[in-house]
């Protein structure tokens, strides 16, 4: 399956996991596309805010991500580079624990859903792994986050995958435009614009 260029910018209203919203402002450039986002929520009486900017080469492989968030506990910061050979630092230090990801999965972002299914182009009946590096919003930790998209039929002319993260012990249908940008991620976030 091909995807049609994103859009100029793009925006989810978060539900039942957080109150909160994200707007992202994807662009293309020679080597591939970059990726400029923001998310501020109120999670378990936590307000926090997160930006990022991801760079991905021409298959939407993610080469870099900033991130930084800031809360009342104060800010931090991560740089996570890719080898080009699925190696990454963080910071500049390396992390074999996340050897072989592809993808960074950012636990604020709805949008980084896209990432893999860009990348990965399934048709129906399709399924692959698609191990990420997770960063969690609360500490910006990273880890290693095993998942699974199944392409499933089209309903309304919207691709459906199902998603599986074992260790998150989550599982949902998400909802793709033609884009390859989730529309609704049951329980995290709906597309707004």
């Amino acid at each position: 399956m091909t995807h049609d260029e994103p859009p100029a910018a793009a925006a989810w209203r978060h539900v039942e996991a957080r109150a909160g919203f994200e707007v992202v402002f994807p662009s293309r450039d020679a080597d591939g596309y970059q990726v400029d986002g923001h998310a501020a929520a109120v999670e378990d009486g936590w307000a926090w805010s997160v930006h990022y900017m991801f760079v991905l080469d021409a298959n939407w492989v993610t080469r870099s991500a900033h991130i930084a968030c800031r809360s009342a506990l104060g800010e931090s910061k991560i740089h996570l580079e890719s080898s080009g050979t699925a190696r990454w630092l963080a910071n500049g230090e390396p992390m074999p624990e996340v050897t072989g990801c592809l993808d960074v999965d950012l636990e604020a972002s709805a949008c980084t859903n896209a990432l893999p299914i860009r990348r990965l182009k399934l048709d129906v009946g399709g399924a692959a792994d698609a191990p990420a590096v997770y960063v969690r919003t609360r500490d910006l930790c990273v880890e290693r986050l095993e998942q699974r998209y199944t392409r499933l039929p089209n309903v309304g002319g919207y691709a459906r995958y199902d998603y599986v993260a074992p260790s998150l012990d989550f599982r949902a249908v998400l909802v793709y435009d033609e884009y390859g940008l989730v529309l609704d991620y049951p329980g995290i976030a709906v597309r707004v614009a």
